[in-house]
């Protein structure tokens, strides 16, 4: 076909149909003609050419021109689409390097494989289009609901349709057993928006925590005005969530807002989530406090945090045990994801054994260190002594406080304990110096003997070594792996050698080494100083 006043009007006709169709920008639908009509002018004209096309937006008129840039001499390679300086002057005046020369040729007759070609490159282009039109209409609705209709399922997968594109539920998305057929309505949470080369992929999730929260806040109008907060969702898809509420307004209950009248706005989620028990809890900022109500229902005697670890233990009525922890675990679980926290929970009677080996190990340590019975053992233990440090370098009139001991006695407790403490470190340096530790490691300030012959039992013997340690290392830490906490062990650990003490000492290593300038060092702590005060007052 040519391109003749008679289609002129008909390529704009063209464009606008297809644009109306697709529901994309007529222009772009255009610039794939344009494309098309050039590669045809190429295959006319030579490939080497530089053919383009400009289509009238009013008019309908393709417009073919031939372009060529003026090069350097030594540059040239192309001789259809460049020419040197010279050859320009021939149709330029005053020609530089640069300079492009454009002159308009015949429109070409596109036969049966151009014409073809040129369908084929509009519909690319056209898919294309489409593809960009969905990412962007659904990229920055990532996070929220969408109501959609069940095209089909593909292994498991349920396809969606879900207006201008197509989603995917995979089956683990799925709450359950979920089926469905075709033209089935389904609500969803837009969990991600990809692209991709096949075109944008948006993939759907029933199963995720926030799918929960979103529709709490479709239900009450206080969580979606902002009077009401969700702070944590753990679920357990089909089967039981938890969900920590806070209201900011003192005269509105979040559990009740939550819950409605007569459990209506709760039931519409639980409706919603295949029957799936929701149990609602009011969040507090004290850990402990929180962890007693996400342990509901079950009645919670004593918690014991450890925010270093960040583990908790948390001890319950005999009776109370097995409801605290849940069917299969499920309870304590939910409470663990509810609160970011590993939960170790007891009964009484499992902690008050193991207060009583504590104790007898405590009073075995003195009996054994001080000389003493275990009558005077005890009571130091039951006085809250647990180490002979404390023995050693407490205040006199701490030990005075004893029933029987006289300032005497207790000179004479602290004394037994110095030399014991003595006679140790004496010994610990000793076999230190045995396995090759240095001198400046050992005069380091904040190193005890016992932690030097530590570090020398794993291969740390010089200032050197210390200084390449990291303080996780020193300290011990926590790692997750494949979803799950592990204890990295601390050569210092047992020592109760914190992270940020190591830290403070690793850098102190390197400072008198000459590897890191201490004014530096001091604008970077006076700069995390600030960051840290920055981050507080936003919060």
């Amino acid at each position: 076909m040519a391109i003749t006043s008679a289609n002129q009007l008909e390529l704009l006709q063209t464009a606008e149909a297809v644009a109306r169709e697709k529901m994309i920008d007529p222009s772009l639908v255009i610039e794939a003609m344009e494309e098309s009509l050039a590669r045809a002018a190429k295959s006319r004209y030579g490939a080497e050419m530089d053919i383009r096309v400009s289509i009238d937006r009013k008019t309908g008129i393709a417009t073919f021109t031939r372009v060529r840039t003026v090069v350097e001499e030594e540059l040239l390679e192309n001789y259809q689409a460049e020419f040197t300086v010279e050859q320009a002057k021939q149709y330029m005046d005053n020609p530089q390097v640069g300079d492009v020369f454009e002159e308009q040729v015949p429109p070409v007759e596109m036969g049966r494989i151009a014409a073809q070609s040129a369908k084929q490159v509009i519909l690319q282009r056209v898919r294309e289009a489409e593809r960009d039109k969905q990412y962007e209409d659904f990229k920055d609705r990532a996070g929220t609901i969408i109501n959609g209709v069940v095209k089909r399922e593909e292994y498991g997968n349920v396809i969606v349709d879900i207006g201008s594109g197509e989603g995917v539920l995979r089956r683990n998305e799925k709450i359950g057993r979920e089926s469905y057929r075709p033209n089935d309505r389904i609500r969803c949470y837009i969990k991600d928006v990809r692209r991709e080369q096949r075109g944008p992929q948006i993939f759907l999730s029933r199963t995720a925590p926030e799918f929960m929260a979103e529709l709490f806040k479709m239900e009450v109008p206080e969580i979606y005005d902002g009077v009401i907060e969700i702070k944590a969702v753990a679920r357990d898809p089909g089967s039981r969530a938890k969900i920590a509420v806070i209201s900011y307004d003192g005269g509105i209950d979040p559990v009740g807002a939550c819950v409605g009248m007569r459990g209506s706005r709760v039931q519409a989620v639980v409706n919603e989530l295949q029957g799936e028990k929701i149990d609602i809890i009011p969040w507090n900022e004290d850990q402990p406090t929180f962890l007693v109500n996400a342990l509901q229902p079950a009645e919670v005697s004593k918690v014991v945090l450890d925010d270093e670890a960040e583990r908790i233990e948390v001890v319950v009525p005999d009776e109370q045990l097995s409801l605290a922890i849940g069917r299969r675990g499920q309870n304590v679980r939910l409470a663990s994801q509810l609160t970011g926290l590993d939960i170790d929970i007891m009964t009484e009677e499992e902690e008050s054994r193991r207060r009583q080996a504590e104790f007898e190990e405590r009073t075995k340590l003195f009996m054994d260190t001080l000389d003493l019975d275990e009558f005077f053992a005890q009571l130091l233990v039951a006085e809250g002594f647990t180490n002979l440090e404390e023995v050693a370098y407490v205040e006199l009139d701490e030990l005075l406080v004893i029933d029987g001991v006289d300032e005497s006695t207790a000179e004479e407790l602290q004394a037994r304990a110095r030399d014991y403490i003595e006679a140790q470190n004496a010994k610990a340096i000793e076999n230190a110096k045995a396995m090759g530790v240095e001198d400046s490691l050992i005069a380091f300030e904040g190193l005890t003997p016992q932690m030097v012959e530590a570090l020398a039992e794993d291969g740390v013997k010089t200032l050197e070594d210390f200084a390449t340690c990291a303080d996780w290392e020193l300290a011990g830490g926590w790692t997750t792996v494949d979803g799950e906490r592990q204890k990295d062990d601390g050569i210092l650990e047992k020592f109760d050698v914190g992270l940020e003490e190591a830290q403070n000492m690793v850098m102190t290593a390197r400072v008198m080494l000459g590897w890191v300038d201490p004014e530096e060092l001091i604008a970077q702590q006076a700069e995390d100083a600030e960051g840290t005060e920055e981050e507080g007052a936003e919060a």
